[in-house]
């Protein structure tokens, strides 16, 4: 199954893709704002996007490390990649300024929900810092709710839960213990 998004609303059209060969086109209606988009079938010129990225948890793990957002109801599993400095996370919302957004229909997670900072300590090695920022329902570190004023520092596999989402650090492979 693939998922194509709207271009006007960003509502998810889910269709069975090995129905139709490659190069065929396809005109979909979306159930939710009545705008008509066409996609073609096969290989796309643009660059690799979000629903296409290979998501292979080694590969990210590579540079920065990476969270992984644990599939359920509201969404399809994801692999962020970390990148150095704050990585803010919350629920994408066309035109929103977050710079890791989740795509999801989660409506407890905020669209700015938790931040993970990225930085070296004073010897090199990799740090990963949560801390909430604020949110309305709140950022759990391994089921313990997180004050405003908590900087928590997260191992490898680590568990951060914001609303009825998962999330799994993944430190990245050059890390030595």
């Amino acid at each position: 199954m693939k998922r194509v998004r709207c271009p006007k609303c960003d509502n998810y059209i889910t269709f069975d893709e090995k129905q139709y060969e490659e190069g065929q086109q396809l005109v979909f209606v979306c159930p939710e704002c009545n705008r008509q988009f066409g996609i073609r079938i096969g290989t796309s010129k643009i660059k690799e996007t979000r629903k296409n990225e290979n998501l292979d948890e080694q590969e990210h793990a590579k540079e920065l490390g990476s969270i992984v957002v644990v599939e359920n109801f509201f969404h399809y599993k994801q692999v962020i990649p970390l990148e150095m400095g704050d990585n803010i996370f919350g629920r994408y919302v066309k035109g929103s300024t977050i710079n890791k957004p989740i795509e999801t229909v989660d409506p407890s997670i905020d669209t700015k929900h938790c931040i993970i900072r990225v930085q070296r300590s004073k010897k090199g090695k990799l740090q990963y810092i949560l801390r909430d920022a604020p949110s309305n329902t709140g950022t759990f570190y391994m089921n313990e709710i997180l004050k405003d004023q908590d900087r928590i520092y997260l191992d490898d596999a680590s568990i951060i839960t914001i609303g009825a989402t998962t999330l799994i650090l993944r430190k990245a492979n050059t890390e030595e213990e």
